[in-house]
């Protein structure tokens, strides 16, 4: 990308920028309809042009269904996941390695209580989030939506940065798996390089997403089955080794009551471990991405959104009680708990105590599932952002290319190719330059609930100011506008709280400093480069273009007749 600029001047010299609509498109003497063009290059649909036709003519009825026709052929995807995908994917599409894994750094850091505490508020902030997004979702379910609604209700600027950033996010994710993946095969097999295990891994992750979004959510579908598995039977054990049933002993609430606990650290131990349990709940947005591509968005998103409430209170919340029951949060063990350490993970600890010798192999093959599940959804989740981005001219136009099965395959590529060469920096020298590359994603996934939050608001404030009920939401958000508010005051704290530890000690550490606030300037450099380069203007609440892909645009596949009321006056 060192030659961004110049790839962008190099995008179609002529740009058609959709222009508002009254709210009362579908009464409107002036509607506008589109007329679109759609070009096969070797089986790849691409978006040749987006003209208007301003004819002040009402559409006929088979002239909808012709347009509606050619909008989807337009957009490329294909809508095809069904409801038991969605459910299982937002049920356990994020459970992985900030569980499985980092839960024990958590305990270690604050306690049983306050581990329990930071799941629990940060748990009730991940809610509001995602009751947010999925308002927006249901509404107007767009693939790689994040950056399409802060454009849309904000500033193209804005929805610019974060599409990039948390394109990048995701890249490095998927890198970080692969590595994962070879530490993880090296417990097998120590004699085979990690490195093809690695390179075996992301031939996996592109035949996943290469031939069809189905092949994508199967293999998610499977694989969260796996993990949901997993954390029931964990929850079970657990509870019968607390009371004693299994282990020969009783643990009950005496881990609770050791010196120290159960705040260890107090009011500070809890917010250290806000970050790390951010960092376990990313991924939950997901459910947002995937709902461009969902076969029935008005009735699946919603359901998806609501089982976040109960994924929270069971898996998360669940998981960390019991462990803090069992283990005791100064055993340290819990700090030494990595992927080529499977054995120190506080879930292979209490099987253990529970006499199940070969915990540590079964949870060896829980985390090798679980890469490949982060993997899969990593790279799922950059090839749509990337997508989206080119779909609005922010991204060269090549990536809106799409196969006959609906796949961008370009974005794909170049997303595949990325996280590929990251991974491959990691096997240079000390791993310096992998490191600071990882580095620049740092915070961006809370820089992407921030989005989230701060498009939520936008949304719902030009949705009332345009004369909109509200009731003809299918889905509306749990406390609004507590719940967004909360989100945006909780979650700007933790992104410029999270480098506290260069302070600590009385003493100033530089690179710990940077290594924190890195990806910061970076966001705000990306939105610099495209206020001033394209001089983009702030959306007005009233100009916000509310009708276009939602439920209420009788050119999309996923209008409703009859859901927007003002149709009916």
């Amino acid at each position: 990308m060192r030659d961004l600029g110049a790839i962008f001047a190099r995008r179609q010299s002529k740009r058609h920028r959709h222009q508002s609509t009254p709210p009362l498109v579908a009464q409107d003497e002036n509607t506008q309809s589109q007329t679109h063009s759609v070009s096969a290059v070797h089986g790849i649909d691409e978006v040749v042009e987006i003209s208007e036709d301003t004819t002040g003519s009402e559409p006929k009825e088979d002239e909808q269904e012709a347009t509606a026709s050619s909008q989807t052929k337009v957009h490329g995807l294909k809508r095809s996941l069904s409801a038991r995908h969605l459910s299982f994917i937002s049920l356990g599409g994020t459970l992985g390695t900030g569980l499985f894994i980092s839960a024990g750094t958590s305990l270690a850091t604050a306690g049983p209580g306050g581990a329990l505490v930071s799941y629990v508020f940060l748990g009730g902030i991940v809610f509001f989030l995602m009751s947010s997004l999925g308002e927006m979702a249901t509404f107007m379910p767009i693939a790689g939506s994040f950056n399409e609604y802060s454009s849309r209700f904000a500033d193209p600027a804005i929805g610019f940065a974060l599409g990039w950033n948390y394109w990048f996010n995701y890249v490095c994710v998927t890198a970080s798996e692969l590595v994962a993946a070879g530490i993880v095969m090296r417990n097998y097999l120590p004699h085979v390089n990690g490195v093809v295990w690695s390179m075996i891994s992301a031939a996996i992750l592109l035949g996943l997403n290469l031939f069809s979004v189905r092949g994508y959510a199967e293999a998610e579908f499977w694989f969260a089955a796996i993990k949901v598995v997993t954390v029931i039977v964990f929850i079970i054990v657990g509870i019968v080794v607390a009371a004693g049933g299994l282990g020969n002993h009783t643990y009950g609430v005496e881990n609770w009551k050791i010196e120290g606990a159960p705040f260890h650290d107090g009011v500070p131990g809890v917010l250290a471990t806000l970050v790390l349990t951010g960092y376990a709940f990313q991924g939950t947005e997901v459910v947002g991405i995937i709902a461009g591509e969902a076969a029935d968005p008005v009735r699946t998103v919603p359901k998806a959104i609501r089982q976040v409430f109960w994924r929270i209170l069971l898996f998360y919340v669940g998981c960390i009680f019991i462990i803090g029951l069992i283990i005791p949060y100064n055993d340290p063990s819990l700090v030494n708990a990595s992927t080529d350490n499977i054995g120190q993970s506080p879930f292979a600890m209490v099987f253990s105590k529970a006499g199940l010798k070969p915990a540590a192999d079964v949870m060896n093959a829980i985390i090798l599932t679980t890469v490949l599940s982060a993997g899969n959804s990593c790279i799922y989740i950059a090839t749509r952002t990337l997508w989206n981005l080119a779909m609005h001219g922010q991204a060269p136009a090549v990536f809106r290319k799409v196969t006959k099965s609906g796949i961008p395959m370009y974005s794909l590529g170049l997303s595949l190719s990325i996280a590929t060469a990251i991974f491959l920096l990691s096997l240079i020298g000390n791993q310096v330059v992998y490191t600071w590359i990882l580095s620049l994603a740092g915070v961006t996934g809370f820089v992407s609930w921030l989005g989230i939050a701060f498009s939520h608001l936008r949304f719902r404030g030009a949705y009332v100011r345009q004369g909109f009920d509200v009731n003809d939401l299918p889905y509306k958000s749990v406390l609004y506008p507590f719940g967004p508010v909360l989100c945006l005051v909780v979650i700007t704290v933790i992104v410029f709280g999270q480098g506290w530890p260069s302070f600590a000690g009385g003493s100033f550490h530089a690179k710990t400093f940077v290594t924190s606030y890195v990806s910061i300037p970076v966001t705000v450099a990306l939105y610099l480069f495209w206020k001033f380069g394209k001089k983009t203007k702030w959306v007005r609440l009233e100009d916000a273009d509310i009708v276009k892909d939602s439920i209420f645009d009788q050119t999309s596949d996923v209008y409703a007749p009859g859901r927007n009321s003002r149709e009916t006056r």
